[in-house]
């Protein structure tokens, strides 16, 4: 949404473009105005998805004020649950091929013999650990927040990957 409103040119998007020119995060009241904006467009009528926003509590509660304020809310948000050892094994077996840009895993989904292909900086076992321990101290404690709402959803995220978008689209019904 971020890189779509500055190329647009927005007002929301230059304001953002700020930010972003110069390798700053863009401040949570800015993105959620974003949000809120691009949301209550007609093409958002029917509904919408979030992915990785919110991403902490205070986040969760100044989305959820924004959309009360806009007159939208959240009807669902899902869980998809993974042991984090799973996570450290999907991540770190990412490969990906750099002349098509082809995503591969050595273990479900190896790349053709002779293939030169590269793992990314940030798939290591230390980046993805840190990634964890953040995940599990800064994004976790929204999980109670949208329990108490009565719309937090969990999903078994272990299996196959159209099984668990299967999972997915049951519980959103």
């Amino acid at each position: 949404m971020l890189r779509a409103e500055k190329k647009q040119g927005t007002a929301l998007g230059k304001e953002a473009a700020t930010y972003m020119d110069t390798g700053a995060l863009v401040p949570d009241d800015l993105v959620i105005r974003i949000i809120v904006d691009r949301v209550g467009k007609p093409d958002c009528a029917n509904g919408f998805m979030l992915d990785g926003f919110p991403r902490t509590r205070p986040q969760a509660h100044a989305l959820d004020a924004a959309l009360t304020k806009a007159g939208l809310k959240l009807d669902a948000v899902v869980l998809i649950e993974v042991p984090d050892s799973l996570i450290v094994e999907r991540i770190t077996g990412r490969r990906n091929d750099p002349k098509t840009g082809k995503i591969y895993h050595i273990k479900f989904d190896p790349p053709p013999t002779g293939l030169e292909v590269e793992q990314r900086k940030d798939d290591t076992v230390e980046a993805v650990t840190t990634r964890l321990a953040k995940y599990h101290s800064e994004t976790a404690p929204i999980v109670p927040f949208y329990e108490q709402a009565k719309i937090l959803k969990r999903v078994d995220g272990v299996g196959d990957p159209a099984e668990v978008s299967r999972r997915v689209e049951t519980v959103l019904g």
